[in-house]
């Protein structure tokens, strides 16, 4: 974990410092009924696999009563495996797949909510991205639909140069499908995600251009320093827990929630407990109650040890 020195120390530190003691305070009384949780940077660490450590923390919350709500940006069909592993469809689990456009029940796959972007907004996107040096893909399904799947190279923040498309299929589990135009997909069917991708740098430069054209009738954020996702208005991952737990008698202060990107500042900001990675854009600690270890030192079994014992 990083330590600052108190006088250099960024605002949310001094923050953190005072909200971690008011959490201390009441550890012993709190009654958690739920656990929310990022994938990339937050459950995984940076080989896309749980610790045995956090699993296991995980699954004693789970057989003690707890739910565990995987939250992510990624399609259904990328959380089947990581839902598995951890046996949420023995305890009916849900996932929050799309960053919130879509949310599934574990153990039947009923669909609990969707919502789909706006047909005609879609179509003006994919035609605004074409001036930009991105990559667009749509998921559906086990599907990703990409118009190129081999001129995609980009380098990401560990000077590493990926085939995104491809890189995208193998995190999620999905298969290729090429076509002629992404038009063709949004005409056939309802689409919850256009997620584009690119080199960090540019992506930071060109992002705003990307999406002012569209603030007041789509959702735009990052999910990854090289991944800018668009997503129907209103779309987060707060409004989907918001929507889901109360109908299972969950209130939102009964939830912990765990994050570290620009996406799950909605969950960290609405749960009882919001809880940030050590790993975490400054964003998203600024917001959270507690700051927790990074992806890579078991970050969530190390705050379920304070919260749960």
């Amino acid at each position: 974990m990083t330590f600052f020195p108190l006088q250099t120390a960024p605002p949310w530190v001094f923050c953190m410092m005072a909200q971690t003691r008011l959490l201390n305070d009441r550890e012993a009384h709190m009654a958690i009924k739920a656990i929310a949780m990022d994938i990339d940077g937050t459950l995984t660490n940076d080989q896309k696999v749980i610790s045995p450590r956090t699993r296991e923390k995980l699954l004693a919350a789970q057989e003690s009563g707890i739910k565990l709500i995987l939250a992510s940006g990624r399609p259904a069909w990328g959380l089947h495996a990581l839902a598995q592993e951890l046996d949420l469809q023995s305890h009916d689990g849900l996932l929050v797949a799309f960053n919130g456009a879509h949310v599934v029940d574990a153990q039947t796959d009923e669909v609990l909510f969707d919502q789909a972007m706006p047909a005609d907004e879609l179509h003006r996107l994919i035609d605004h991205l074409r001036n930009f040096d991105v990559i667009p893909m749509i998921s559906l399904g086990r599907d990703l639909h990409v118009e190129d799947s081999y001129h995609c190279m980009i380098t990401l923040p560990d000077g590493s140069q990926k085939n995104i498309v491809k890189y995208e299929r193998d995190a999620c589990d999905l298969k290729i499908r090429e076509v002629e135009s992404l038009h063709e997909v949004v005409d056939t069917y309802p689409v919850d995600k256009l997620l584009t991708a690119g080199d960090p740098a540019y992506l930071q430069a060109h992002y705003e251009e990307m999406y002012a054209p569209f603030k007041q009738t789509l959702s735009g954020m990052f999910t990854a320093d090289w991944y800018f996702e668009y997503t129907a208005p209103g779309i987060d991952k707060a409004r989907a827990l918001e929507g889901a737990l109360p109908k299972l008698g969950i209130d939102a202060s009964e939830v912990v929630s765990f994050g570290d990107g620009q996406n799950d500042k909605s969950m960290i900001e609405w749960a009882g407990t919001g809880v940030a990675m050590g790993n975490a854009v400054d964003e998203v600690k600024a917001v959270a109650q507690m700051v927790t270890a990074d992806n890579n030192e078991d970050g969530i079994a190390v705050a379920l040890d304070k919260l749960l014992g």
